[in-house]
């Protein structure tokens, strides 16, 4: 029995490299928009984002068999183009030939993205923050959980590639799927409209619990400044509508200074002209001549001449 089966001759990464970069100044000379995935190191992602979307695919044992060699793929820049839009990517991967990928997302359901959403309320500030992946561990899990979250499950995705590869997903697939990990490290925007939805509703969320009621509570449940005072053992004053009034006479009756209305003398004044009159009956009475007034006079300062030096006898 014969065997026609022969393993195809290494190829090493350097060369994997130049042919990506010669397939891609092709597609640039013909006048295509071509956007490569371009990795710098071993690292394949670095944010929250790319992390989180490759972690995702890993942690389903439908893609474990074919996942390595798509990094690989990656690793060594062959995917030339990657281009994301709203439920699916499509990217182009250099192997022993230039093959086209095609990968559909199916979109978030409403009623999972309303939970993830409610879930999320009030933990994430601004949009600043959510694309940078900057919110509690709890705001993170609830993304990432799995079938229930935001990512993804292989029910929801759609394979294609032009390679004779019959498995469903090969490794342009996988390479591609990465490319997408490595993107959304430059854009993490990208994932919500591949899932085709508004990451601003999370925001929306966040600020509707922490909004301030634009109607006051109801008079019934506004505590009055006795019963306040009467709760804590403080000395308030009781502001209701007859003292609101009484306090707005005497302010209008009040002296202010400067103000030369013959009726508003002050207290002071008064008592000292009413002690004045006093005086002067008393002393016509007694026939003491009248003075005046019987306030102090103020003593004024005289002169203080300097004494003579005495002459001796002449």
């Amino acid at each position: 029995m014969s065997w026609d089966f022969q393993w195809k001759p290494y190829v090493s990464v350097a060369a994997r490299r130049r042919k990506a970069e010669r397939e891609t100044a092709k597609l640039r000379k013909k006048g295509r928009t071509v956007a490569p995935v371009v990795i710098e190191g071993r690292k394949i992602t670095r944010t929250f984002w790319g992390t989180a979307w490759c972690r995702n695919l890993e942690s389903y044992s439908d893609y474990e068999n074919r996942l390595p060699r798509g990094r690989a793929y990656v690793r060594n820049g062959s995917v030339v183009h990657l281009e994301i839009a709203a439920g699916s990517v499509k990217a182009l991967v250099s192997g022993s030939s230039l093959y086209e990928v095609t990968i559909g997302i199916s979109p978030v359901p409403k009623t999972r993205w309303s939970s993830i959403c409610s879930d999320s309320a009030g933990a994430i500030d601004s949009l600043v923050e959510l694309l940078q992946g900057r919110f509690s561990k709890g705001v993170m899990e609830r993304l990432c959980r799995q079938h229930s979250g935001l990512f993804p499950a292989p029910n929801e995705i759609k394979l294609a590639c032009s390679c004779p590869d019959r498995a469903s997903m090969c490794k342009h697939v996988a390479a591609a799927l990465y490319g997408v990990g490595t993107r959304l490290d430059e854009q993490p925007e990208l994932l919500f409209r591949l899932r085709k939805v508004d990451e601003k509703e999370l925001i929306a969320k966040a600020d509707g619990g922490a909004r301030l009621a634009k109607r006051g509570p109801s008079k019934g449940k506004v505590l009055s400044n006795a019963n306040l005072a009467e709760l804590f053992g403080l000395p308030m004053a009781v502001a209701d509508a007859s003292d609101a009034a009484d306090a707005t006479a005497a302010a209008k009756n009040k002296r202010l200074p400067g103000d030369k209305r013959k009726n508003a003398r002050p207290r002071r004044e008064k008592a000292i002209a009413a002690k004045s009159r006093s005086g002067h009956k008393k002393a016509a009475s007694k026939g003491v001549p009248r003075r005046e007034s019987i306030a102090p006079k103020r003593k004024t300062a005289r002169a203080v001449s300097k004494p003579r030096k005495r002459r001796g006898p002449e």
